[in-house]
């Protein structure tokens, strides 16, 4: 069954009627469905293990807590950090211990308690027109609540779950003061009310509506691949900004088991295969995520963006700003 299927079947995801002797694994995703199909797929293909996979949108943990031991799902994935904790903070999942997850995942990428893993990496990066934006000219994230950026910044909404991250990431860099004067600095330069995707920030500055924007880097591979949208990132140059005195702000996607799992063998066996080679790769290579496991290679296009250093924050910090973040981010109406 198509994931577009279970999208509208979610809700009677366990009363799925399959054969009683086939494996099967039902994933929660918050991820983009044709971000996940591709692995889903291969991973039955060398399996003959189904993967079912729901996407929701929104109040994953609220579902995950109303459901309780009846939930149908034996996986949960997703985007951000935050998200993550969220979900295991709700006391719906359970710790996994797998070597092979610890073989294939850094230790700064997983959970002390081996609650959640991290399966890719993503900097947030900033999006600068190459005809009005010269190189080197913007290097800092602090740097773009500065005044001479004043009508030049596209942003999506303020409380997205990245731009909260970064501005989490801001906090524990600085303090709640200074990430508070920082927001406000951003929203002054905007050109426009936040609205869209990063790729809708994209297309703004090839339209000349705005000159930098803030953006995920996987997006700028989607982009140069969809020919309805290969123009708009051709107008752009990737820069990779730091803190000042440390390093780019990365994000990831992860998954966790759910506390009910009631196909926990080949959950367990899905989660240790996206970890792997086969999966990592096709991460790289559709995606153009960051590999978490060591060995395969990032794309041959994400490569040529360049080299950068990650920021040195532990994701777990930047996690527990989300609150103060997401606060700030209301109380000074970013969208309004």
């Amino acid at each position: 069954m198509r994931l577009s299927t279970l999208a509208i079947l979610a809700p009677a995801l366990g009363a799925l009627a399959v054969p009683a002797w086939a494996e099967e694994v039902n994933v929660y995703s918050h991820r983009q469905p044709d971000l996940i199909q591709p692995l889903a797929d291969a991973f039955t293909a060398e399996t003959g293990i189904d993967v079912n996979i729901a996407f929701v949108d929104k109040g994953m943990a609220e579902r995950l807590v109303a459901e309780g031991d009846r939930s149908p799902a034996d996986l949960v994935l997703t985007v951000d950090i935050a998200r993550l904790t969220q979900i295991v903070d709700a006391g719906v999942t359970q710790p996994v211990d797998s070597e092979v997850l610890k073989a294939n995942i850094p230790a700064n990428l997983r959970d002390t308690d081996n609650q959640w893993f991290g399966l890719t990496s993503r900097a947030r990066i900033i999006y600068a027109s190459k005809d009005r934006v010269a190189p080197g000219e913007i290097t800092t994230y602090e740097d773009l609540a500065s005044d001479r950026w004043k009508g030049r910044l596209c942003s999506r909404s303020g409380t997205n779950d990245y731009n909260v991250a970064l501005l989490g990431a801001v906090i524990a860099h600085h303090d709640e003061a200074y990430a508070k004067t920082w927001a406000e600095g951003l929203k002054g330069n905007l050109a426009r009310k936040p609205a869209g995707g990063d790729r809708d920030q994209a297309k703004a500055i090839w339209a000349g509506e705005c000159d930098i924007a803030i953006g995920n880097t996987y997006y700028m591979g989607q982009m140069v691949n969809d020919p309805d949208q290969k123009e708009w990132a051709d107008a752009l140059r990737i820069e990779f900004a730091v803190f000042e005195g440390d390093g780019t702000h990365l994000n990831i996607s992860g998954v966790a088991m759910t506390k009910a799992a009631p196909n926990k063998d080949a959950a367990l066996k899905f989660m240790e295969w996206l970890s792997g080679d086969h999966a990592q790769k096709i991460y790289a290579e559709t995606n153009y995520e960051f590999p978490v496991k060591a060995g395969v290679a990032r794309s041959e296009l994400v490569q040529s963006w360049g080299d950068f250093t990650a920021d040195s924050l532990d994701l777990a910090t930047v996690a527990k700003a989300r609150p103060a973040a997401l606060r700030i981010m209301e109380e000074i109406n970013f969208d309004g």
